[in-house]
């Protein structure tokens, strides 16, 4: 921001100098103001003349500091234009002070500022417009000179020192000039230029802003959907991590127990459950491998589905708890969503029964494919007072997994233990 401001008060002060350079190459200030007065060319300095070179400093100072005070440089830039008009010393390169700082007005301010100081600049040109041009004097500029008789005025001047100045004869007056009718046809079109091109450069500011505000909001829109996709995503692999380790460990330690209780008079057995442990462990860690997508040789062990269901009630079976697998209807493709999070929750629900039931518990799931959704319910007959409550890791990521599919879940003691019953909506068709 600070360059910017230096650049464009180099820009402006070059501008000033350039006008006051034009102003002192372009216009014989001296002669046209003591024409303008009716004196001599070789008269001494008069007043008018003082004030006409203050006028100029005034424009060559409001344009140099156009951008700072914009509204201060456009009234001081009036003052001095109509101080310039009134010594009838003709335009200046100086004058135009007034368009440009009116420009800086319109690029700087809102509409209505810009709106309400183009009008007063108007009607400042238009009111002395109007005056010069009722004075009934031919004034002190014109576009050329016509030859003709001349006659003798006597100036007053100090004793000593009268002497007669050639005037214009009135039947040999110049060509009609801008001061004889106002001037306001060349002001209007000039103030005018000013005002617009200030206006279209600010609205032009205005359409930049907002497209850099737009892509600036796009932005953040695009990292604060980085950021959600990326907390789902965690989300999703922490359910599928606890669904897998909670299981996986259940049935291991469930197998240790009856392993390290059989050893010493059923040996097979023992070896029977380290086989189970064996094959649990790897089934766990295949599953984790598939949840974190992990990189190397593709894995042969199936993907998570309603289709290891009688795997995974063998599983449970094997560790002790009795369950009952019911399935309803024909069994028909899925969405691998929903056929994810019928698995898991079955998972989840079995690995809460071998926790929480207690010693003789038997559980039942039932799976029924419907035209629309698939129910999932899976019950059992032990004790209810165990179980974990409703903030529960496992129950709030079933939760999660139905929330996500726009389904709806229960969870809670049944007529004879615990129940769980789950609708998963689909829509009729595979993905």
């Amino acid at each position: 921001m600070d360059t910017l401001l230096r650049k464009a008060a180099i820009q402006d002060g070059g501008l000033a100098v350039a006008l006051l350079i034009a102003t002192i190459v372009l216009n014989d200030a001296g002669t046209g103001v003591r024409r303008g007065a009716g004196l001599p060319v070789d008269a001494e300095w008069p007043a008018a003349l003082t004030i006409w070179w203050i006028a100029t400093a005034v424009c060559v100072v409001a344009v140099a500091v156009r951008r700072r005070w914009p509204i201060t440089a456009l009234v001081a830039a009036c003052l001095a234009t109509v101080a310039h008009m009134a010594v009838i010393a003709g335009p200046t390169p100086a004058d135009l002070a007034v368009p440009i700082t009116l420009h800086a007005v319109a690029q700087l301010h809102r509409r209505r500022v810009p709106l309400a100081l183009f009008g007063a600049t108007l009607l400042v040109a238009s009111g002395w417009s109007a005056f010069v041009a009722l004075d009934g004097r031919t004034d002190g500029w014109s576009f050329g000179e016509s030859p003709g008789a001349e006659a003798e005025l006597v100036v007053r001047l100090p004793p000593g020192k009268q002497q007669a100045v050639p005037v214009p004869d009135e039947r040999h007056r110049p060509p009609i000039g801008p001061t004889d009718w106002g001037g306001f046809p060349i002001l209007l079109p000039v103030l005018v230029a000013g005002w617009a091109m200030g206006a279209g450069a600010r609205n032009r500011r205005d359409y930049l802003d907002e497209l850099t505000a737009r892509a600036h909001d796009l932005e953040r829109e695009r990292d604060q959907q980085a950021a959600l996709s990326a907390a789902a995503e965690r989300g999703r692999i922490t359910r599928e991590l606890h669904d897998v380790v909670a299981h996986g460990l259940s049935v291991i330690v469930m197998q240790a127990q009856g392993g390290a209780a059989a050893f010493a008079r059923r040996p097979q057995d023992t070896i029977a459950a380290l086989d189970t442990i064996v094959e649990t462990g790897r089934a766990s860690l295949a599953d984790m491998r598939h949840v974190l997508a992990a990189t190397g040789p593709p894995s042969t062990h199936p993907v998570a589905g309603l289709v290891r269901l009688p795997h995974l009630a063998d599983q449970v079976r094997a560790s002790g708890t009795p369950v009952e697998l019911h399935v309803g209807g024909p069994p028909k493709p899925l969405p691998t969503a929903v056929d994810l999070a019928g698995y898991r929750i079955v998972q989840e629900a079995l690995t809460n029964t071998m926790k929480h039931a207690g010693p003789g518990a038997r559980a039942r799931v039932d799976v029924t494919y419907g035209e629309r959704e698939l129910i999932v319910a899976v019950s059992d007959d032990g004790i209810t007072a165990r179980r974990p409550g409703s903030a529960g890791n496992g129950l709030r990521g079933m939760r999660e997994r139905v929330w996500v599919l726009g389904g709806s879940i229960s969870a809670g003691p049944g007529p004879d233990g615990f129940a769980v019953h789950a609708r998963l909506p689909y829509g009729g068709g595979p993905a």
